[in-house]
């Protein structure tokens, strides 16, 4: 194999912090003496509060002068949408363990209580400057730049009131069931993350006060016309504020404000307990609508009779309720970052087809992507390359093709209509046999995985539902083919899900093979997730729970061992998130032993960088842009021979402990030139990557003076445009 080199990263310019950004760091975490030991908790950033300084800067790319306007929109939306998942599953898992009086602290030394407090504080915060950012920023500019016009109701025109009069009384007004609370009318059952109104009534005759609930139908955002060519819009609940009357006759309207729950969304589940796996989940998703609710967000005017009410029935404390000094809600913004206005948006990108499959187009030998694959591996990254070209492309040949014996795949999260699941349900009709693990407890997609798995079982394809305890995780499909010379395995492992919407807005990577050791390897991981074989052995992939640690772990200490013989260890390393404990400690060790070290996570990451005596051999930083960067790539200098894996696993704990997760080498020397050179590019980046310090604070590269911008996700645009001889 010839020698793989990656080069210290290219010096850039990280003096400039975001200057409107209060903070990127929700707490400064303590000194670290220097004769700490590794599992001092002084080492490490606090989990839950990484992921709101990963949101703090999502909401950056809504900031950015340089992000074009409708995708800053895009980016508040995200924003917002994070928000309510980040509160549904952390805080509300926060809660639970406070409520039950969990002691356990965190690897930075916090009981859940403290890191509740601390959060709901950051929230806060957050939530704060995310609305001022849409009230002062972008709504204005949506108006000037873009003429889409988002109204109060006082900005409205005379005409444009008596347009949505009449709208109320022709469509709104039968639709709305408006919900009195008092001894003969108890609380309603509120809905998570819907919008409501709640009203404060006085009766006219008897001067009696009460109140009621309405909740908000769709659509959220009405359109109205202006005379002026511009788009306008007023939101649902100021239209109904504003003919709230007519509800209540005989009542008078004291107030009106918009409010908004969110509940919880973590449960404990004992799978080990469950006699149906799937009827317990089908449960966990229905009483999920009913679980405690964890926030209350509320218009900034709204009376303080009426909170206390709500506060009072809901069962929250003060702390919980979120203040908002505009619009609720704002995951509605994704209706306007869709609007079609090229001119306002990033310039369209087309993903191109793999050079390989491109190349011999019109031939029948590139008609058979099996013949493709058999001249050698061939390594794609979506979206630059076309998931639709490559691997949407091999499950329809699989499906259609009658050389191919068997298809076997795990699904994780698929898109509605999915065009993967219609190709296995195809081969299933062909007579393949045809085997696919449906995870049915991938968050928020339960409903969606469980009907999935009804209709692929409805079609004769064997569906499991995973391994008792374990989330699988794994990206991987095997295909059986009877080939001209011999059965042979062809695979696919990756790094996303077989999701061909998210294969547009997420990068990742795919590794196309029929190298035998790896169908070996995928034949037997899949007898381990359908059948029984808890003591599974794998030639050369890593697989999660039961060794993919205790090898990451060796290859780091390869790389100290070839540090302290030669002096050219080196880890540089492509992923979502770091939290795993072990591991930080790993590449602490790494780091006091002079291992160069350059982690590229795009999310939370525990491991505090630059600590002198600790980690001042650790760089650390963090790319956001216009894709959501998901791939997982582990480089390992190994003394010139480079070892190099892409899968579907972080370093996070319930990664390497709690899931069936899967990385695969990759081997062919132009293959791995390829990962190294774009691991490269991410480090050279000074237009996208934000630098970690030990302090906790994220700070944005840009150019220097002269210097050329380096956008990461532009290179890897060019790149795909050139190997496709664009």
């Amino acid at each position: 194999m010839s020698t793989v080199t990656l080069p210290a990263p290219a010096s850039a310019p990280i003096d400039r912090v975001v200057a409107d950004l209060p903070i990127l760091r929700a707490v400064m975490p303590s000194p670290v003496p220097p004769d700490a030991t590794l599992d001092d908790p002084r080492l490490y950033f606090n989990k839950e509060l990484g992921w709101v300084d990963f949101n703090w800067r999502v909401l950056a790319l809504a900031m950015d002068e340089r992000t074009p306007l409708l995708e800053r929109v895009k980016f508040a939306a995200i924003t917002a949408s994070n928000l309510d998942e980040f509160v549904q599953k952390r805080v509300g898992g926060l809660k639970r363990q406070e409520a039950a009086g969990v002691r356990q602290l965190s690897d930075d030394g916090r009981t859940p209580a403290e890191q509740l407090r601390l959060l709901l504080h950051a929230i806060a915060q957050m939530h704060q400057r995310m609305t001022a950012v849409w009230e002062e920023e972008l709504r204005p500019r949506l108006a000037s730049m873009a003429g889409i016009v988002i109204h109060a109701y006082a900005s409205l025109d005379e005409a444009q009131r008596t347009q949505l009069a009449g709208r109320f009384r022709s469509e709104i007004y039968q639709v709305l069931t408006p919900l009195a609370v008092d001894p003969g009318h108890p609380f309603p059952f509120i809905s998570n993350l819907s919008l409501s109104l709640a009203v404060l009534l006085r009766h006219r005759k008897q001067g009696t006060t009460h109140f009621a609930r309405i909740k908000l139908p769709k659509p959220r955002w009405l359109e109205v016309s202006g005379g002026d060519g511009l788009l306008h819009f007023a939101p649902m609940e100021a239209v109904v504020a504003a003919h709230v009357d007519a509800l209540f006759p005989g009542m008078e309207v004291l107030s009106v404000h918009p409010f908004r729950v969110t509940r919880n969304a973590d449960v404990l589940r004992d799978e080990e307990e469950a006699e149906d796996l799937l009827e317990m989940i089908s449960a966990e998703v229905r009483e999920r609508r009913f679980a405690p609710v964890v926030r209350l967000e509320v218009d900034k005017a709204m009376p303080a009779t009426d909170r206390d009410l709500l506060l009072r029935e809901l069962l929250l404390q003060p702390e919980d309720i979120c203040e908002v000094d505009g619009l609720l809600d704002l995951t509605g913004l994704f209706r306007f970052a869709g609007i079609h206005q090229p001119a306002l948006k990033d310039p369209p990108w087309s993903p191109v087809t793999p050079p390989r499959l491109q190349r011999e187009a019109e031939s029948k030998e590139a008609r058979d992507i099996f013949a493709v694959i058999r001249r050698g591996d061939l390594l794609v990254h979506h979206p630059y390359d076309s998931f639709a070209a490559s691997v949407e492309h091999l499950l329809r040949a699989a499906a259609e093709d009658p050389h191919v014996l068997a298809i076997k795949q795990t699904l994780y999260r698929t898109s509605d209509d999915s065009p993967i699941v219609k190709a296995l349900i195809h081969a299933a009709e062909e007579g393949k046999q045809v085997a696919v693990l449906v995870e049915v407890t991938a968050r928020f997609d339960e409903a969606n995985n469980i009907e999935w798995a009804q209709i692929l079982e409805n079609a004769g394809v064997h569906v499991t539902y995973g391994v008792m305890g374990l989330k699988t995780h794994t990206k991987a499909t095997l295909i059986v083919r009877s080939d001209p010379d011999c059965i042979r395995t062809y695979c696919h492992i990756g790094t996303g899900n077989y999701n061909s919407k998210t294969a547009l807005l997420y990068t990742d990577l795919g590794l196309l093979t029929c190298r035998p050791e790896l169908g070996r390897d995928l034949v037997n991981l899949f007898h381990f997730l359908t059948g029984y074989a808890p003591d599974q052995r794998y030639e050369e992939v890593l697989v999660a729970p039961e060794q993919m640690r205790t090898r990451f772990e060796a290859l780091i200490d390869g790389e100290i061992a070839n540090q302290q013989a030669t002096g050219n260890g080196r880890i540089v390393v492509k992923m979502n998130g770091l939290d795993d404990l072990r591991m930080a400690r790993k590449l602490y060790a790494a780091s006091q032993a002079g291992v160069a070290i350059d982690l590229i996570i795009r999310g939370h990451c525990t491991l505090r960088p630059g600590l002198p005596g600790f980690s001042d051999n650790i760089r650390v930083i963090s790319i956001l842009g216009r894709y959501l960067e998901h791939d997982r790539i582990f480089y390992f200098h190994n003394n010139g021979q480079p070892r190099i894996f892409i899968g579907s696993a972080d370093w996070r704990t319930r990664n390497l402990t709690r899931r069936v997760e899967l990385a695969t080498p990759v081997v062919e020397p132009a293959l791995q030139q390829q990962l190294v050179d774009m691991l490269q590019a991410a480090l050279n980046d000074n237009r996208l990557a934000w630098d970690l310090d030990g302090d906790g604070y994220y700070r944005l590269r840009s150019p220097a003076p002269g210097e050329p911008v380096r956008d990461f996700q532009a290179t890897m645009m060019q790149w795909a445009k050139m190997r496709a001889g664009g």
